[in-house]
């Protein structure tokens, strides 16, 4: 779900813990080696992200927040904040060329560059995240 996150409602703060789960403690973080990614450039978006993205002249870029059940992607258009909130069961992420990472929430898209090593990192981290969290499956058994 894509949600303005500028404005402190109460309502959508609900929602995106209702999706992907309250933040991490403090302790928590410590053990993770950190939950926020660092500035990533965007090269690509679906059309509704890019509908935002082209208000303004400035870099397009975004950070990821790790959640206990998925990830939050921010980004700023104009003046206001924007969330995309992706729980883990529908979060895929590809690594189609070599500096690129793409993720992917039903229909909504954001591609970006990975031109340094703490951001390949920080995509691994996620993944085992992802892998922990989900239930395992039935062939496992």
């Amino acid at each position: 779900m894509l949600l303005n996150v500028s404005y402190n409602e109460p309502k959508i703060k609900k929602q995106i813990d209702d999706e992907v789960g309250v933040p991490f403690s403090l302790r928590e973080r410590w053990k993770l080696g950190g939950i926020g990614s660092p500035k990533l450039i965007i090269t690509h978006a679906s059309i509704d992200i890019h509908n935002l993205l082209v208000l303004d002249n400035n870099l397009d870029s975004c950070n990821v927040e790790l959640r206990p059940k998925g990830i939050i992607v921010r980004f700023r258009s104009i003046l206001e904040t924007y969330a995309l909130v992706i729980p883990y069961y529908k979060l895929k992420i590809y690594k189609g060329k070599a500096q690129e990472y793409s993720m992917y929430k039903d229909h909504y898209c954001i591609k970006v560059a990975a031109t340094e090593k703490n951001i390949h990192d920080y995509f691994k981290k996620i993944n085992i995240q992802k892998i922990n969290v989900l239930p395992t499956r039935l062939e496992e058994l």
